[in-house]
């Protein structure tokens, strides 16, 4: 059970921002910390309805964390494609809508060998500590590229699967190949009687590679979208629509397209992007802990093969959400590719997910929070377990670390930003110091694992 308890917000913010780097977003000010350091490619971030924040892992894992402290526990192991190298792996996360009465978790991941494989949305069930009795629900092809896929469960109790071309252009516009498209799914798996098209989980068709799907106001569904060398698209989904690939990138703005625009009944991006920025997790925002983002959507942006335009996009809407009036990028100075965005409820944080600094993504990489003190004083969680700390951080040769939990199982590690363990042992007292006087100047994270329980924590030698 969860509890809540007051705090000063001045007392707060004097303690956080001795360690929290702060950012301005017009009156407000954000604090940034790490919530998970040291997880490998973090896909998907989703609020649970068990108020815990979780994640699912490229190379296979779902994370269940504490977002009152970033402990967590690993609720399920995958043996995916490739273990998480290229684009495949495991990949978009949903929820059962009634939870109370139907625990289920469902998940899309790509199985088999090589490039080829086979990519599975199944459903799994919580019993309160792990994700078990798998129930595959749809098959499709799975490949080195392009898969998808984000999951959406909608008000009325159907799941939105997206479906990426595999790189083969000619499936999206087919409507007899499941590639290249918005799927539409009752949650047990058969196929919607109100679909667009006949005994067909066809929802959208001539998308490339949509890996972004969020609600929206007026109940709207968005969708971000990658484009080939041009044209990313942010889009509203319209059952049934086409969306253009291949023979349409972005607006429907040469003579070519516009003739096959008018001939097709194309729908048309509310924004595009050229170079591509490569578009990605997106979240609709309306908390009043942070006012300049109200009625925006937050969408994770990659960045380029080089090494460019990585950030958050913050896309202002109007008033009923049909149009984009302004884009606001935050946190690019990270250098650091954003694959997913969530939110939390209570207190309106926003917690981004990086994947390293090159295409396709490598770890180990950060969870971070960022969260306006100020609002969120009076409403605080307050920790489950044990909470881990250590200081002085930067360090200059000895760290002291602090975990008031001790067993015969309880281990830690030092791993650097590069992966390499740098130090490690058990968990024999409450308190002890770590000599770092030895090691590279930079950037570190420490692990405890504590039972089925692993904390983490970043910080720096200089």
């Amino acid at each position: 059970m969860r509890f809540y308890h007051l705090f000063s917000a001045a007392a707060l913010l004097s303690a956080t921002t001795l360690w929290g780097q702060t950012w301005t977003v017009g009156n407000t000010t954000l604090t940034e910390s790490d919530l998970v350091t040291g997880v490998n490619l973090p896909w998907e971030l989703l609020w649970g309805p068990d108020d815990h924040l979780w994640c699912t892992t490229r190379p296979g894992e779902v994370l269940r964390i504490d977002p009152s402290n970033g402990s967590y526990t690993t609720v399920l192991s995958l043996n995916v494609m490739n273990n998480g190298n290229g684009e495949p792996g495991l990949l978009g996360m949903a929820m059962h809508p009634d939870w109370a009465n139907t625990p289920k978790v469902y998940l899309v991941y790509c199985t088999g060998s090589g490039w080829n494989g086979e990519e599975r949305l199944s459903a799994f069930d919580w019993n309160g500590s792990a994700l078990v009795n798998e129930e595959v629900l749809l098959t499709l092809g799975a490949g080195g590229i392009h898969n998808g896929s984000r999951l959406l469960v909608l008000p009325d109790h159907t799941l939105l699967m997206t479906a990426g071309d595999l790189g083969t252009s000619s499936n999206a516009p087919n409507l007899n190949s499941l590639q290249g498209k918005i799927l539409r799914l009752n949650l047990d798996g058969s196929i919607p009687a109100d679909n667009p098209f006949p005994d067909s989980y066809v929802y959208t068709y001539g998308n490339r590679n949509t890996q972004g799907l969020a609600l929206g106001p007026n109940g709207l569904i968005y969708a971000s979208e990658h484009g080939q060398n041009s044209d990313d698209e942010f889009n509203i989904v319209t059952a049934g629509g086409n969306y253009g690939w291949p023979d349409v990138q972005g607006f429907c703005n040469t003579l070519g397209e516009q003739a096959f625009c008018a001939a097709n009944d194309v729908t048309e991006p509310l924004m595009a992007w050229t170079p591509c920025v490569a578009v990605n997790g997106i979240e609709y925002y309306d908390h009043p802990a942070i006012p300049e983002w109200q009625n925006s959507v937050l969408m994770a942006v990659l960045g380029g093969l080089s090494g460019a335009y990585e950030r958050l996009s913050v896309l202002h809407l109007n008033a009923d959400g049909t149009s984009i009036e302004s884009e606001e990028q935050f946190f690019s100075s990270f250098n650091q590719r954003v694959r997913d965005v969530a939110v939390n409820p209570y207190t309106g944080a926003v917690y981004v997910a990086f994947n390293g600094v090159s295409y396709p993504g490598s770890g180990p990489n950060i969870i971070k929070e960022f969260k306006n003190e100020a609002f969120a004083s009076n409403v605080e969680w307050v920790p489950e377990g044990p909470q881990l700390t250590a200081f002085p951080n930067p360090n200059f040769g000895m760290l002291t670390v602090q975990f008031p939990s001790t067993s015969s199982t309880s281990r830690w590690e030092v791993v650097s930003f590069s992966g390499k363990r740098v130090a490690a042992g058990t968990v024999q007292k409450t308190e002890w110091t770590i000599n770092t006087s030895a090691w590279s100047a930079g950037p570190y994270f420490l692990r405890i694992t504590d039972g089925n329980r692993t904390q983490t924590l970043t910080f720096t030698v200089q």
